[in-house]
């Protein structure tokens, strides 16, 4: 992958982590108090996953890439920028490694988890409704 691909696709990670934090913030002031701890996580899991995959949709003629190792390579990117982000940022809110990895246990109805895969998934995905080759 390029370094203009690699910058692009760092550039679309920041927009979906402002969505993301979004996501978040709906989840806690609406979502929530609305359905309860459960639907709430549910709901803005797979929201946030569309939203990720709407984003690879919209953005993939600006990243221009085609290749399929480029797309694995951008959603592996995302994943690891997202990682990254959260255990950089949970530790710096002092949160220990219990409580954060317990996003990954589907306590709760947290899908975190399906979150990251469709993060991982999403280029592939919109190169295929786009019918990119």
């Amino acid at each position: 992958m390029s370094l203009r691909v690699a910058g692009k696709a760092l550039a679309v990670w920041v927009g979906i982590l402002i969505l993301a934090v979004l996501n978040g913030i709906l989840r806690e002031n609406a979502l929530t108090p609305h359905f309860g701890s459960t639907a709430g996580f549910v709901l803005s899991g797979l929201f946030l996953s569309a939203l990720i995959v709407v984003v690879a949709c919209l953005s993939l003629p600006w990243l221009g890439a085609r290749r399929p190792a480029e797309l694995i390579g951008i959603g592996l990117g995302w994943v690891a920028l997202t990682l990254v982000f959260e255990f950089s940022f949970g530790l710096w809110q002092g949160k220990s490694w219990q409580v954060m990895l317990e996003a990954y246990t589907f306590r709760d109805g947290n899908i975190w988890p399906i979150v990251l895969i469709a993060s991982a998934c999403a280029p592939c995905l919109a190169a295929r409704v786009r019918r990119v080759r």
